[in-house]
């Protein structure tokens, strides 16, 4: 089922710009795939190679949250920060298809508070995310 731009788990990327205002959304997506390969010592002669299979995936992007396009991003990056510490694995789909062949793991995240209130309120972050695929 299609739901937005896609969406990781519960958090749904979406672009809505009819009133209330809600823009949560990724930029700077990048997939790395990576193989496995091992070497077999051969005596007096070149290492022969040896296919062993895929490596696991990795996807990161960044996320921008802004108070202004109707989110609280202290919230949104402490709803990610628990999934992370708790081991969750997340379904990862954009554009109504899933990436990978299943789940994927937080293993990195990096917070960056762009714009703070007088009060201590968090009005504009960006959040850095690092999946690996969950085999």
């Amino acid at each position: 089922m299609k739901i937005g731009l896609g969406a990781l788990g519960d958090v749904v990327f979406i672009s809505s710009f009819k009133m209330p205002i809600k823009v949560r959304t990724f930029q700077d997506f990048q997939r790395d795939s990576t193989s496995r390969w091992g070497s077999n010592e051969i005596h007096l002669q070149k290492p022969r190679s040896q296919f062993l299979g895929p490596g696991l995936d990795t996807i990161t992007f960044t996320m921008i949250l802004d108070a202004g396009l109707g989110m609280n991003p202290r919230k949104e990056m402490e709803k990610l920060l628990e999934y992370q510490r708790a081991g969750k694995v997340l379904l990862l789909q954009i554009g109504g298809k899933g990436l990978g062949r299943g789940k994927w793991k937080i293993t990195n995240m990096n917070q960056s508070w762009d714009r703070v209130d007088r009060e201590g309120n968090l009005i504009k972050a960006a959040l850095s995310v690092t999946l690996e695929e969950y085999v």
